[in-house]
């Protein structure tokens, strides 16, 4: 394997120089690939379509982490639907007031795989005693547990595949259930410039379900097509429209350093353009 050809779109996708493969194996779920590429490290594919790489991780993980727990600003328990990588693990393990996270991935081969082969993503969390690794499908968990969370994050691969269900009304609804009082959801949605009909379909399910449901935005290199967007969905309505003096409180005082996400980032991440606005039928001021 000389070249990476990634396989999401029809007529339109990115090319990878392999400088060296490292690891080919179809789990029980998948078909995964890890090899090295002298400008973005190393990078891994799931089914043909990138996942992530060493260079840019920390834009999406950053984002999706930090976005929710410091907004909701007291979380205590996490859940984590999928991120088998570590990289969301690693940033919300940073936050030295979460008690318990929870961790739900359907191929522990990935885990294992990742621990190994990408060990910068997880920087040591999954030894982490606030972690509860749990291999299972991320729907059945949320549909059967009566355990409640103050931030659920869904780090989902795309909707096709083991992800599709993670995209599904059913899995919104749960998710909603096992949401403490003043709680957020949060999940990876695509890049709305290739997928906007994705990012309408979930608008319209979450727009019943929670008092604010929103989407913001962070343009990560690897997935192509434009400035991917993150599902946002608040049991309350101020957790997104907190003053920036708030969030630079909470940001200072949580003693992270981050490459990527600052308060400023946070707040201007939910500004939307006009066609997005236009596609979810929200007015440019909201």
């Amino acid at each position: 394997m000389s070249d990476f050809q990634e396989t999401l779109y029809e007529g339109y996708g990115q090319r990878f120089q392999v400088d060296k493969l490292l690891h080919e194996v179809r789990t029980g779920h998948q078909h995964l690939v890890i090899f090295e590429n002298a400008r973005m490290g190393r990078v891994m594919a799931l089914d043909g379509v990138i996942q992530t790489t060493e260079a840019d991780e920390f834009i999406y993980h950053e984002m999706l982490a930090h976005v929710p727990v410091l907004a909701h600003g007291l979380a205590r328990r996490v859940l984590i639907i999928g991120g088998g990588d570590g990289g969301i693990l690693r940033e919300v393990a940073r936050h030295r007031d979460i008690e318990s996270i929870t961790m739900v991935e359907i191929d522990g081969a990935l885990v294992d795989v990742c621990k190994e082969l990408l060990p910068n993503h997880s920087a040591g969390t999954f030894d982490d005693p606030r972690l509860r690794l749990v291999i299972e499908d991320g729907m059945r968990f949320v549909a059967s547990t009566e355990e409640k969370f103050d931030v659920i994050i869904s780090d989902s691969s795309d909707p096709v595949g083991p992800g599709e269900v993670l995209f599904s009304e059913d899995f919104y609804q749960a998710c909603r259930r096992c949401l403490n009082e003043g709680g957020i959801f949060v999940a990876q949605n695509g890049t709305p410039f290739m997928r906007l009909g994705e990012v309408q379909t979930t608008a319209k399910r979450l727009h019943g379900l929670f008092a604010d449901w929103h989407f913001f935005q962070a343009a990560v290199p690897t997935y192509i097509g434009g400035a991917m967007t993150f599902a946002w969905g608040a049991c309350c309505a101020e957790s997104r429209k907190l003053p920036l003096e708030t969030l630079l409180q909470r940001y200072a005082g949580s003693g992270i350093v981050t490459r990527y996400y600052n308060p400023h980032v946070h707040l201007g991440a939910f500004a939307l353009p006009q066609y997005v606005l236009h596609a979810i039928a929200k007015p440019s001021n909201d």
